[in-house]
């Protein structure tokens, strides 16, 4: 089976300030690479039912077929999946990402599994939350020493939300031996090392679904 897991965050919080949820932009567009490119994609959230949306854009034709996925209403909670038959993951971003994509086990085993089974790895703009604490089973993070790129501290500045999210996912990328990588602020960038493929922001979306079937069909 050639098949593509993307993960989408379960938390509808924005630190107070407003909902939040996962970014239909970089749902639907990643979605449809992977669909055109013949892959099946499935679709898991950290609790499972139909996850929290945030940035929906009614106009664009592709978001409006991906929210009206059946599926979408019925994600199956990440603890129950087996990585097993899956070629590739994709954590999708969204600042809800930021409070339950680290700490997630489920989300990190599956990362794992996939990874060392020869599969890919891919993550855009916050998505990356999930790579933060996702070790190998030789217990070093799947990032050390990678060219990896998230949504930067910079660009969490200018949306007026470095007082609001828990963490800056650049530093704490960084901190775990990742080499980050960015190109100016809300301009696309995608960074590949061996098989993990990460996106700096919604612009990237695209490009990083693009190079994990690239990484698939090489």
């Amino acid at each position: 089976m050639n098949a593509i897991l993307m993960a989408l965050t379960s938390h509808d919080d924005l630190g107070g300030v407003r909902p939040t949820g996962f970014y239909v932009p970089e749902a639907a567009h990643s979605w449809r690479v992977f669909r055109d490119a013949g892959y099946a994609v499935d679709l898991a959230s950290v609790r499972g039912g139909r996850p929290p949306m945030d940035g929906y854009d009614a106009e664009d034709p592709t978001q409006r077929e991906f929210v009206d996925l059946p599926e979408l209403g019925v994600t199956r909670h990440a603890a129950e999946v087996d990585a097993v038959g899956y070629n590739a993951i994709f954590y999708v971003g969204g600042h809800g990402t930021m409070w339950d994509f680290p700490n997630d086990t489920a989300l990190a085993r599956l990362g794992r599994d996939i990874y060392e089974a020869g599969g890919v790895v891919g993550a855009v703009c916050h998505g990356p939350a999930a790579l933060v604490n996702l070790t190998l089973s030789d217990g070093t993070y799947l990032v050390e020493g990678k060219e990896v790129s998230a949504f930067t501290n910079a660009e969490e500045q200018a949306v007026h939300l470095t007082g609001v999210v828990p963490f800056l996912l650049q530093t704490a990328l960084e901190d775990r031996g990742a080499k980050h990588v960015a190109a100016p602020n809300f301009e696309r960038h995608v960074s590949v090392a061996d098989r993990l493929v990460t996106g700096q922001n919604p612009a990237s979306t695209t490009q990083a679904a693009e190079e994990v079937v690239r990484l698939l069909t090489a």
